[in-house]
């Protein structure tokens, strides 16, 4: 009779929910930062998913995707058009109550969304990269995080490959 012994070398929760934002972050068609995003049920169910893009409507070929010379000229590059892929993945939900869930997300959100993730009642952030940790948005969202008790701890990569075949 052979052993009835279950695979051990299957991807953890957070190997699966992280592989899933940075797939979401694929979609995203900014040619410098791609980012994704998964929100999840405290008993792990994905209940959203988004990445940073122009809102719907704004046509991505009519908006401009450069950053160059944005402080001479912010409406001609894309920092006033983008919605990042957190607040994309909370405006995304169509469901009730985001209280108590998880959001995976490929960088540290900004202070923004934040203010939107402490709002919509989201109570742990897994990042995976967080490049921008010195500069005042990071550390005001860091600053607004944990004094509305959003616990957020940086994604272990494993190492693992997993080759997803299209």
């Amino acid at each position: 009779m052979p052993e009835n012994k279950k695979r051990t070398d299957y991807i953890s929760w957070d190997e699966y929910f992280m592989g899933v934002a940075e797939l979401s972050g694929k979609r995203s068609k900014d040619p410098s930062t791609q980012v994704g995003c998964c929100i999840v049920s405290a008993d792990n169910k994905i209940l959203s998913m988004g990445y940073n893009g122009f809102p719907m409507g704004c046509s991505d070929d009519e908006f401009p995707w450069n950053k160059e010379h944005s402080e001479e000229d912010p409406y001609n590059a894309k920092y006033l058009y983008v919605t990042h892929s957190e607040l994309n993945a909370i405006l995304n939900y169509r469901g009730g109550s985001l209280e108590g869930s998880k959001l995976y997300v490929t960088l540290f959100p900004c202070s923004e969304c934040a203010k939107a993730i402490i709002q919509a009642g989201i109570k742990t952030i897994i990042y995976a990269d967080d490049k921008y940790s010195a500069t005042p948005g990071v550390r005001a969202s860091k600053r607004m995080l944990n004094a509305a008790g959003v616990r957020y701890y940086q994604y272990e990569a494993t190492g693992r490959v997993v080759k997803i075949q299209v």
